[in-house]
C-alpha cells in the first residue's frame, strides 16, 4: 500500500438513536467498510451509560482516525441542549463530543441525527427538507445544500396538544392502525410543505418502512444508511465552518 493511501483517514460514524445504537467506519468517499454494528439503547440512558455502551459497541470495529455523531435532539457546539429521549438533568449542556473524543482517544464532531442523515441524501439543489420517523420525529432543512439554522419540529405542536412526536412517532404508530398512522404521516407532510415549500422531502428513520400510502411526487423514502453515511460529511470543512453555532470542537486527549 502507498504513503497516500495509507494516510487516507477513516472515520467512525455513531448513529444514536432513542430505541437503537448504531455504528460503523466509513473510508474516505463515506462508504462503510464494514457492515454496521447495532445495540439496543439503554435505558435508562445517562451520558456514563452511553458512553459505556458505545465504547462496547464500536469495539470490534477497524481502526479508525476521528468520529462523527449523530444525537437525537438540539446540538450546539459539541454539547447536548436537549435529550427528548433521554431523560434527567445530566443531559444538560453535556460535552458529548469532548467525552468521546477523550475516550476514544480521536478528534469528534458532533450534529443532531436528522442533519447528519441530511448530509448523506441531500444533492444540494434547492430547498431540500429531511423527516426521520423513529422513536421521535427528526427534522433537517438545507438550502443549496447548505445546512440551515435547527428547527425542532419534534417538539412543535401540530394537533391540539399533541407535538409531532405525539403525533406520528412510534407510539403513535403502535397505538393506532397502520391506515390511521399513514393518514397522519401524510398530513404532517401537508403542514411541513405549508411551513416551508420545499422542492423535496426526504423521509428515513425506522419508520420510513411502515409507509404503505402514495406519497407526492416531490417526496421520497431515503436509506437508513444515511444516518451513518452522512457522518462523512462532518469532516468536510466547508460543510463544517457553515454549521450555524458550530466552532471546531474537535477535541483529542
Amino acid at each position: 500500500m502507498s504513503d497516500s493511501a495509507a494516510h487516507r483517514p477513516q472515520t467512525l460514524a455513531i448513529d444514536i438513536g432513542g430505541t437503537g445504537l448504531k455504528a460503523s467506519v466509513l473510508d474516505e468517499s463515506g462508504k462503510m467498510v464494514e457492515k454496521h454494528v447495532r445495540v439496543a439503547t439503554p435505558s435508562p440512558c445517562t451520558p456514563d451509560i452511553l458512553t459505556e455502551a458505545l465504547t462496547k459497541l464500536t469495539a470490534p470495529l477497524t481502526s479508525y482516525d476521528r468520529i462523527s455523531i449523530g444525537f437525537p435532539g438540539v446540538v450546539r457546539d459539541g454539547r447536548i441542549i436537549t435529550a427528548p429521549h433521554f431523560k434527567g438533568k445530566a443531559w444538560r449542556d453535556y460535552p458529548l463530543a469532548e467525552t468521546l473524543s477523550r475516550r476514544f482517544g480521536k478528534p469528534a464532531r458532533l450534529l443532531n441525527d436528522a442533519e447528519v442523515q441530511g448530509l448523506g441524501i441531500v444533492k444540494g439543489q434547492g430547498l431540500e427538507v429531511v423527516l426521520t420517523l423513529g422513536t421521535g420525529v427528526g427534522s433537517a432543512v438545507f438550502s443549496n445544500g447548505a445546512l440551515t439554522p435547527h428547527l425542532e419540529l419534534a417538539q412543535h405542536p401540530i394537533h391540539k396538544d399533541e407535538t409531532y412526536n405525539d403525533y406520528v412517532g412510534n407510539a403513535a404508530r403502535r397505538a393506532l392502525s397502520s391506515r390511521k398512522w399513514n393518514k397522519r404521516v401524510l398530513k404532517t407532510i401537508g403542514i411541513v410543505d405549508a411551513l416551508l415549500h420545499y422542492d423535496v422531502l426526504y423521509l428515513g428513520g425506522g419508520n420510513a418502512s411502515n409507509i404503505t400510502v402514495a406519497l407526492p411526487d416531490n417526496v421520497h423514502i431515503a436509506s437508513n444508511d444515511a444516518g451513518i453515511t452522512g457522518g462523512i460529511r462532518l469532516w468536510d470543512e466547508v460543510v463544517w465552518n457553515g454549521v450555524l453555532g458550530s466552532r471546531s470542537v474537535s477535541a483529542v486527549r
